[in-house]
């Protein structure tokens, strides 16, 4: 049964986010939920054919991780977003945030940082499974970086794709929008 994208045009409307940049974002994620069939539909089939075995079956398979990934991590990401970006300051996840940062305010400060860096990627809070302790991550490409045994809970996207149409090179003013309209129920309900 293959995947089928999901409708996040609720977004549509959003402050900070263009129509503009919300469709062709959307347009891009749906290619990864197409070629996340494409690969799975061939890889089923060069098994079938006994063709496990060959160069071409090997490289199907690392070139999973990309496309599935690409499609889980904008599906994370949108679904994160459509909030009016207040976090419940008692609620689980905060708490968390502080017991894990020093204080919700930190944790912030490092959370935006990290999406300020250089480079193309993603901005991930994941909550350690084994001790529920909460890690800010940079994940440079979709199929590696992402911590063994870990759950994402806030993710931000800050490949080029995500705001250069609205913001040019100001990534700040992209990480300031995110934060206005992050919704905080979805990353907790993560927890």
């Amino acid at each position: 049964m293959d995947y089928a994208a999901k409708d996040y045009s609720k977004l549509i409307g959003m402050e900070g986010f263009s129509e503009t940049l919300l469709k062709n974002h959307f347009t891009l994620y749906q290619g990864y939920v197409t070629n996340t069939n494409k690969v799975l539909n061939t890889l089923a089939q060069m098994l079938a054919d006994d063709k496990a075995s060959a160069y071409e079956y090997a490289e199907m398979k690392r070139r999973l991780g990309w496309e599935w990934n690409g499609m889980r991590l904008h599906e994370l990401y949108f679904g994160n977003l459509g909030g009016d970006g207040k976090l419940d300051a008692g609620g689980k996840l905060a708490k968390k945030m502080a017991a894990s940062f020093g204080s919700v305010e930190a944790w912030e400060k490092d959370f935006r940082a990290t999406g300020a860096m250089r480079g193309i990627g993603w901005v991930v809070l994941y909550e350690d499974s084994s001790d529920g302790r909460l890690v800010n991550f940079w994940i440079n490409e979709h199929d590696t970086a992402h911590p063994a045994g870990c759950r994402p809970l806030l993710i931000m996207d800050v490949f080029e794709h995500a705001y250069m149409t609205d913001y040019g090179i100001k990534r700040a003013d992209y990480i300031g929008a995110f934060f206005r309209n992050i919704d905080w129920a979805s990353a907790e309900g993560r927890l």
